[in-house]
C-alpha cells in the first residue's frame, strides 16, 4: 500500500465542496485540480474564485496546486478524490448523472494501485454499487484487487468564514483496513482538528446522509410550529427565545429550506430506503412541510395585503434575497424561486433584489432577471427573504420608504423586531 509520500492527488470536481479542499492540500503538497468547466479552470488560474468560498489570497497561497480541464493531466495522478454534486431531479430522485461521469473520467486514467475516495453525498451503498462497477468497466480492472475505494463526506457549508475544511472534524473509510488508513493519514495532513475512521465505506454514507436528515426533520418541526403560533396569532421568534433559555433546546428557527444539502440529502436516504421495501414516514412528512413553506410565504402575504385593502392583482411585491442562505451567491435549489412561482399565480409583479449574485446565473437556472438597485415609493409589499448582511445594514426605515404609502413588509428571517414589521414567519 502506498505511503504519503507516494501520493500524486487529484481533486475532480472544483466547486463550493473541491475548491477549499484542493487549495488546503495544495499548501501542502502537489495537487491536481480537474473542472470540466473551461470557464472555470480560466478563472482559476487568474486567482479569483467566482463562488467566494475561497478569498484571492488564499487561492495564491496555495503554492502546489495546478488547474486543468486536460484528461491528460490526470495520468500521473494515483488518488483521485471526487467532488461532484449530487443533486435530486424534478421527481426528486436522486441524480448520480455527475457522479457516474466523474468516475467514467477517472476511469480512463486509472491505474493498478489507485485509490478513488468520493466526499459527494449519497445514499449508503453508492460508492460500492454505483460507481465502482463504473471504474471497473472503464478501466478494466478489478476492485480490492487492482484498484481501491474510499469515502470521506464533505462537510463544507458554502458562505461559513468559521467552520471552514481543516477546523471540521472528517469522517474517513476504505474499501480495506489498509487502504481506510491511507485515507485518514492523507486527511489528517490538512484537517487540525482531527478524523474519524468509520468502520466502512456505507457507515460513513450513512452518518453523512443523516446529518442533514436530521436538521431537515428539526427545522420541519419549527416550521410546523410557526403555523400553528401565526393561527394563534403568537410571535414565533418570541416563543423560540423563551424555550431556549433551557439549556438544551435546540435553536432551530422557521425558515426555506434550500441548498444543496439539507434540502436534498433526504431524498437519497427515502430513495434507498424505498428501494429495500422500507417506506420512511417522518423524514417524507417533514420534507413535504419543508417543501411547503414557499406556498404558505405567498397566501400570508396576500392575505396581509388584502387586509390593508391593497389591490393584489396587478400588485408589485420585492423581494429582497434569492440566494438560498445568507451571505453567500449559492443559487442552488433555492426556495424563494417557490415564493416567486406562488405569487405570480396570483397576477402579482415580482421584482427580486440581490447583491450577491451572479445576474446571467439567476437567468440560466430560473429565468430570473434580477434588478440592479432600489427605487423608494415603488411596491405594495417587501418580503426580507435572506439574510444578507446589506439588508440589515440598510435598517428597517430604508425599507419601509421602498414601499407605498399603503404596504406591507413580511420579515422571513427576523432581521428586525417584531413591532417594526407587519409579517414574520
Amino acid at each position: 500500500m502506498m505511503t504519503p509520500e507516494q501520493i500524486n492527488l487529484a481533486v475532480i470536481g472544483l466547486g463550493y465542496v473541491g475548491l477549499p479542499l484542493a487549495v488546503e492540500f495544495g499548501k501542502k503538497r502537489p495537487v491536481v485540480g480537474f473542472d470540466i468547466h473551461q470557464g472555470r479552470i480560466e478563472a482559476l488560474k487568474k486567482g479569483h474564485d467566482a463562488t467566494l468560498e475561497v478569498e484571492d489570497e488564499e487561492l495564491a497561497s496555495a503554492k502546489h496546486l495546478s488547474y486543468t480541464y486536460n484528461l491528460d493531466d490526470l495520468k500521473a495522478c494515483n488518488v483521485f478524490i471526487v467532488t461532484v454534486p449530487t443533486p435530486i431531479d424534478e421527481h426528486k430522485k436522486p441524480d448520480l448523472t455527475p457522479l457516474v461521469k466523474a468516475s467514467e473520467t477517472i476511469g480512463k486514467v486509472l491505474k493498478k494501485g489507485d485509490i478513488v475516495i468520493y466526499e459527494s453525498t449519497v445514499y449508503p451503498g453508492a460508492t460500492e454499487e454505483d460507481c465502482v462497477p463504473v471504474l471497473e468497466k472503464v478501466s478494466g480492472l478489478k476492485f480490492n484487487q487492482d484498484f481501491f475505494a474510499g469515502y470521506s463526506p464533505e462537510r463544507i457549508n458554502p458562505g461559513d468564514k468559521e467552520h471552514r475544511v481543516t477546523t471540521i472534524r472528517k469522517v474517513t473509510s476504505g474499501s480495506t483496513p489498509e487502504v481506510a488508513e491511507v485515507v485518514d493519514k492523507l486527511y489528517n495532513e490538512i484537517i487540525t482538528v482531527g478524523t474519524h475512521k468509520a468502520s466502512s465505506i456505507k457507515v460513513a454514507e450513512a452518518a453523512k446522509v443523516i446529518e442533514n436528515t436530521q436538521r431537515d426533520l428539526n427545522i420541519a418541526l419549527i416550521n410546523e410550529l410557526a403555523l400553528i403560533f401565526n393561527k394563534m396569532d403568537i410571535d414565533t421568534e418570541s416563543v423560540l427565545l423563551a424555550a431556549g433559555t433551557k439549556w438544551n433546546f435546540l435553536p432551530f428557527r422557521p425558515g426555506l429550506v434550500g441548498g444543496h444539502c439539507i434540502g436534498v440529502d433526504p431524498y437519497y436516504l427515502t430513495h434507498k430506503a424505498q428501494s429495500i421495501g422500507y417506506h420512511p414516514e417522518i423524514i417524507l412528512a417533514g420534507r413535504r412541510l419543508n417543501d411547503s413553506m414557499g406556498e404558505y410565504v405567498a397566501s400570508q402575504l396576500v392575505k396581509s395585503l388584502l387586509k390593508k385593502r391593497i389591490q393584489v392583482d396587478g400588485a408589485k411585491i420585492l423581494l429582497l434575497g434569492l440566494t438560498f442562505k445568507e451571505n453567500c451567491p449559492d443559487l442552488r435549489n433555492t426556495k424563494v424561486v417557490d415564493i416567486i412561482k406562488e405569487l405570480k399565480e396570483y397576477n402579482i409583479e415580482v421584482d427580486v433584489y440581490d447583491p450577491w449574485i451572479d445576474a446571467e446565473e439567476a437567468q440560466h437556472e430560473y429565468g430570473i432577471t434580477p434588478i440592479d438597485f432600489l427605487e423608494d415609493g415603488k411596491y405594495d409589499g417587501v418580503i426580507l427573504a435572506v439574510a444578507h448582511k446589506q439588508f440589515k445594514d440598510m435598517g428597517i426605515d430604508a425599507i419601509r420608504k421602498l414601499g407605498k404609502p399603503a404596504h406591507v413588509v413580511y420579515d422571513l428571517k427576523y432581521l428586525f423586531a417584531p413591532e417594526q414589521t407587519d409579517l414574520r414567519l
